[in-house]
């Protein structure tokens, strides 16, 4: 029987490492318990306050002409960049290779993952879109605006940031886009959604032909800030009164400005800074990803896809 001890199951005493397992096991239960009370604790608080919270006050204000809307414009009023559809329609129209089109493309992908619009991707951006113009006359490109807005844009306006600019101009307020595509491109576009009118990137002409330089600097950050604070002032307009609406925390210095900043489908640093301060948030995105990274939804990604692809291709020979 002796021979058959090893079959018998012992009782072994718990040793040092097992006690402080079972320990560590039970702190966290607990610890995990508590944070579990707390968050539905403070779910109840905030579903208690959304109860009892007295109406917003309307808004627009109907009839406050000293009160104006501010739209950024890509990812805001359209989903992609104004500047990419348009760089698309020019290749179709054989203003340039492939090979530009890809540094469109890249210079898209490169924000849209690393979430921030770096110097030295949009000046090639800037460089790349200037030479491609320079030479041809304001009219052309302005007939060939039209044109693109129809076969690209059109299809990727949001229909909720859409009804925003409406309400404003139903309230008998003008509503302006403030984005950093050319000003030809952004006035073509307010023209087709009825609104007041558009502050862009200047390009500049000499009789009406684009020489390949700017006015000053990309229509960006804080140079939309100045550009609202300069239109304000020309118009009349109180702008603790005014409104405005951005996806991107580049754009805070223009949010900032105004009574009434709204964030729209925002980025993770734009979606913060707006909960902090209070602002009101607005997403009209799809999907998961979307809402998570703020790439735009599936039709915007399939226009993109066949760019991407020759600009990841292009990136990869430069390594």
């Amino acid at each position: 029987m002796a021979a058959l001890g090893w079959l018998t199951p012992r009782r072994r005493s718990a040793t040092a490492r097992s006690v402080l397992a079972g320990e560590a096991a039970a702190e966290a239960a607990r610890k995990t318990s508590q944070e579990l009370e707390l968050e539905r604790e403070e779910h109840q608080r905030a579903r208690t306050a959304v109860e009892t919270a007295p109406p917003e006050p309307e808004f627009p204000v109907a009839g406050d002409t000293e009160a104006a809307a501010f739209f950024d414009l890509d990812n805001t009023v359209m989903q992609g960049a104004a500047i990419f559809h348009f760089g698309r329609g020019l290749y179709k129209r054989k203003f340039f290779q492939r090979r530009e089109l890809a540094r469109f493309a890249w210079a898209q992908v490169w924000f849209r993952l690393a979430g921030v619009e770096d110097p030295e991707h949009m000046q090639e951006a800037r460089d790349s879109a200037l030479s491609i113009v320079k030479g041809h006359r304001v009219s052309e490109l302005m007939s060939i605006g039209e044109e693109i807005y129809d076969e690209y844009m059109a299809d990727r306006i949001w229909p909720g940031t859409r009804a925003l600019a409406q309400a404003h101009l139903d309230a008998g307020q003008k509503v302006w886009l403030v984005t950093a595509a050319p000003v030809e491109t952004a006035t073509i576009i307010a023209r087709r959604l009825g609104l007041t009118g558009a502050l862009g990137t200047v390009a500049e002409s000499v009789d009406g032909v684009y020489t390949g330089r700017l006015v000053g600097e990309l229509l960006h950050g804080p140079a939309k800030a100045e550009a609202v604070r300069a239109l304000a002032a020309a118009e009349g307009l109180d702008l603790a009164r005014c409104a405005a609406y951005s996806d991107s925390h580049n754009d805070i210095p223009m949010l900032s400005l105004v009574g009434h900043p709204y964030a729209v489908n925002p980025d993770g640093k734009l979606r913060k800074h707006a909960r902090e301060r209070d602002w009101r948030l607005r997403d009209y995105r799809t999907g998961r990803k979307a809402a998570k990274v703020g790439i735009p939804a599936a039709a915007g990604v399939g226009a993109l896809a066949g760019g991407t692809a020759a600009a990841l291709a292009l990136h990869r020979r430069r390594r």
